[in-house]
């Protein structure tokens, strides 16, 4: 058995198949909408997911292509007239076909890694369950394309299950609307694009699909293994059971995995030594990086009365609405493995208001604040405003202008009124 499957995995198209996924899938990692998965594990577990929306109808074409081999090479009649039965002579070619999207699935995710590999700390086990799942629906994928292949042998049968593969991916969110949730449960790429820092997938979303999934696999080797009509009837049992348990587990709740918070992902992990910097568990390995302008940003705002002694990522989510607790002595700044924040940005963070307040904190003000403590001109950072970095410019110009005194008791005016939910508007121009 291992001789053939050698000669399967050398011979069919398993091997193209490998390369094919591994490389749509890497180019679709880094090219297609940025490196989104630069957080974390999950977030690139979950990126690669998504992809399977190229993935998924490729393993389906490719499967098709593979079965209709036989047909291709008219030796249907020399291998019905051998004593192996079908299923015997399935099992190899299954095998190899299986093993080439799982490998190239894999491989996928170690093109990604290396990305990620020298900051990303937090491992959770949901990485595994993400991706076994992703490729079990790949290994579903192709063996339905083989099934299909072989009941349907034509040249345009490869291509045209992978459009409708890709099509029937893209019409599930639309055809389960308003119940979100049946998508989650029959699309392996439901939801799980731009994934947040913090995201992750709740176990009971992997354990339905991996139903679902493994029922379609099983139905697709019975439609391909059958002779008859009796086992192409029951191979519909499996997908059907599938369904219907995957139906039952799934939590019948639309946004599940997007409204999904992982809180260990989200505790903080602190540098060593004082003054405090602290970074979410997921965002621990780039503590090197973001401590030396935290620890500058808060020797600067040491010039104002209660300032603040510590820095801590801003944790806070928005769907659902999770907020770090607020402490008056703690900067909280957003932190990203694409963009860590600068020195300036941690500065007019001290100027943020708290979540629970109705005024929010005017960037302007902020940016010119931060800037004159600095003492040089505002530049943006980011995804800053230009509109708001040339005012603040303005604002800083006329600042320094002034008096020190007069403008540092307005910079401390302005941290006061932020911190007590009052009105800043106008604070620095008075």
């Amino acid at each position: 058995m291992n001789r053939v499957l050698g000669i399967e995995l050398r011979r069919s198209a398993a091997i193209t198949t490998a390369l094919l996924v591994l490389v749509i899938g890497t180019v679709a990692l880094y090219f297609a909408a940025g490196v989104e998965f630069a957080d974390g594990w999950v977030q690139l577990a979950m990126s690669q997911r998504l992809y399977l929306a190229l993935l998924w109808p490729l393993a389906l074409a490719a499967g098709a292509w593979q079965s209709s081999r036989d047909h291709r090479s008219r030796v249907g009649e020399l291998f019905a007239s051998t004593p192996r039965p079908l299923a015997n002579r399935t099992v190899p070619a299954v095998s190899a076909m299986a093993i080439a999207v799982v490998c190239g699935y894999l491989a996928m995710g170690i093109a990604g890694a290396v990305w990620i590999i020298g900051t990303a700390r937090y491992f959770p086990l949901t990485v595994f369950v993400v991706t076994a799942v992703g490729a079990l629906s790949l290994i579903g994928a192709v063996w339905l394309g083989m099934a299909v292949g072989r009941l349907l042998p034509s040249l345009v049968t490869a291509p045209a299950l992978g459009i409708a593969g890709l099509a029937l991916l893209l019409l599930i969110p639309r055809a389960t609307r308003p119940h979100g949730w049946l998508a989650l449960v029959f699309s392996p790429i439901y939801e799980m694009n731009l994934p947040d820092a913090y995201a992750t997938v709740p176990g009971r979303a992997s354990a339905s699909q991996a139903l679902w999934l493994g029922g379609l696999a099983i139905t697709a080797v019975m439609l391909l293994a059958s002779n008859g009509w009796r086992l192409r009837v029951a191979a519909v049992l499996p997908v059907a059971l599938g369904a219907a348990l995957a139906i039952a587990v799934m939590p019948h709740q639309n946004r599940y995995v997007i409204g999904a918070v992982d809180p260990v992902a989200r505790e903080l992990v602190c540098a060593a030594d004082e003054p405090r910097v602290c970074a979410g568990r997921v965002h621990s390995g780039l503590l090197d990086e973001i401590v030396p302008p935290a620890r500058e940003a808060l020797t600067v705002l040491a010039k104002l009365p209660a300032a603040p002694a510590k820095v801590h990522e801003d944790t806070t989510t928005f769907f659902p609405d999770i907020f770090p607790q607020w402490h008056d002595d703690v900067v909280l700044v957003r932190m990203n493995a694409d963009e860590l924040p600068s020195t300036a940005d941690i500065v007019a963070a001290a100027f943020n208001t708290p979540p629970q307040c109705d005024h929010s904190a005017d960037p302007v003000q902020k940016l010119a604040a931060a800037y004159w403590l600095l003492g040089r001109e505002p530049v943006g950072s980011g995804p800053s405003d230009p509109a708001q970095v040339s005012e603040s410019v303005a604002l800083w110009q006329t600042l320094r202008a002034q008096p020190a005194d007069q403008v540092r008791e307005r910079v401390v005016a302005l941290r006061q009124a932020a911190l007590s939910c009052g009105s800043v508007e106008g604070v620095l121009e008075k």
